[in-house]
């Protein structure tokens, strides 16, 4: 059904007048800082194993770091906490790494009632799958890039 003219109109009327009001300011400060809290969180981490382990190489520590983290998020979101931590944050829970570590985990404990393979793991890269899969074909090609231009 194609609106016409003037339906057109009324319709988008309609639209504005039922929408949810968004409060802009006070949605992108939630986000602000819980981003920087989560960042904040991040920054601890590796301060601490920095001075648990000050032998570690910066690289070993990094990934430790994210390790760490990605793992809270997944028992978070496990029990259902990042979900109440993204309502209220909205954005600034999606853009850490967090944000990606509850993509993988969402899915596959929406469908564990389907058993282990064909729930948890068949729908675990539903959401991720495309970030990763676009990665690393871009990945790929950057290097292919640079090693082109390298051997020119």
């Amino acid at each position: 059904m194609k609106l016409e003219g003037n339906e057109k109109k009324e319709y988008l009327a309609f639209v504005r007048k039922e929408s949810p009001k968004t409060e802009h300011a006070k949605t992108m400060t939630r986000a602000f800082f819980l981003g920087g809290i989560i960042c904040c969180i991040g920054q601890g981490i590796s301060d601490l194993l920095r001075y648990l382990a000050p032998t570690l190489e910066e690289k070993i520590i990094m990934s430790f770091t994210l390790l760490i983290i990605i793992t809270i998020t997944g028992i978070l979101t496990g029990f259902g906490i990042y979900d109440k931590i993204g309502d209220w944050g909205g954005a600034g829970s999606i853009i850490p790494i967090t944000g990606f570590a509850n993509s993988i985990v969402s899915p596959a404990i929406e469908r564990k009632t389907e058993g282990v393979v064909l729930g948890l793991c068949n729908n675990m890269f539903t959401i991720a799958g495309p970030v990763i899969v676009i990665g690393l074909t871009v990945s790929v090609l950057v290097g292919l890039i640079y090693w082109f231009i390298g051997v020119i």
